[in-house]
């Protein structure tokens, strides 16, 4: 849960509790540290960087939908084999998020939409996306040990559902993330983000049908 920082390429866009340098592959370490993200209330860059993510995550889905046509819910595949030590985490907060919203469900499968990897970063944990279909989760060790894991895995999640960070909100607020501090334990989106997710996932499954 880190401040984000300048993005450096065009080609790739990257969010969340902080920012990736290099994308398109598998996250390194190699980052350097962050000054805190507790002050950071968002950033047109950072929202460009949501719409960015949401919108590789939707064309992945499209183009799998449009060979399931009459699903009631879109089908957002992921893969935790890159973060095993994270699996109950990551199982949970597709469960939170699955219970959370009708118009999109979360399952572990092949051929992911996006995968979660785990690791040490300075820069905590983030989620990535190079802009063309391809994105990742990247759960940072010492922030899960910080910061209530579930939280932080359900708040990464949430961008790939197409919410912002939000900061300074409450601890009743998944992406306020690590704004309200480590005592949040807090997993479950609000009434509003719950209700964000679905809109945004409804005008997907119209979107899903424009795949030719």
């Amino acid at each position: 849960m880190t401040h984000p920082k300048v993005l450096s390429t065009t080609l790739a866009a990257t969010l969340g509790l902080g920012l990736a340098i290099a994308l398109g592959a598998a996250p390194t370490a190699s980052a350097a540290p962050s000054s805190g993200y507790t002050a950071y209330a968002g950033s047109q860059q950072e929202a460009k960087a949501n719409k960015a993510f949401y919108e590789a995550v939707m064309k992945s889905v499209a183009e799998k939908r449009a060979a399931n046509p009459g699903a009631l819910a879109v089908t957002v595949v992921y893969s935790a084999a890159n973060a095993p030590s994270f699996r109950t985490q990551i199982s949970r907060s597709a469960q939170i998020w699955n219970s959370s919203v009708v118009n999109v469900r979360l399952v572990e499968g092949s051929n992911p939409d996006f995968r979660y990897y785990e690791g040490n970063d300075s820069r905590g944990s983030y989620a990535s996306t190079d802009g063309h279909g391809n994105g990742y989760i990247f759960l940072d060790y010492r922030q899960n040990q910080q910061y209530n894991s579930t939280r932080v895995t359900a708040h990464e999640t949430g961008h790939v559902l197409g919410l912002p960070d939000h900061y300074s909100g409450p601890c009743s607020e998944l992406m306020s993330g690590g704004g309200p501090g480590t005592s949040c334990t807090n997993a479950q989106p609000n009434s509003q983000e719950r209700s964000r997710v679905d809109q945004l996932w409804r005008n997907g499954i119209a979107s899903a049908f424009k795949v030719s």
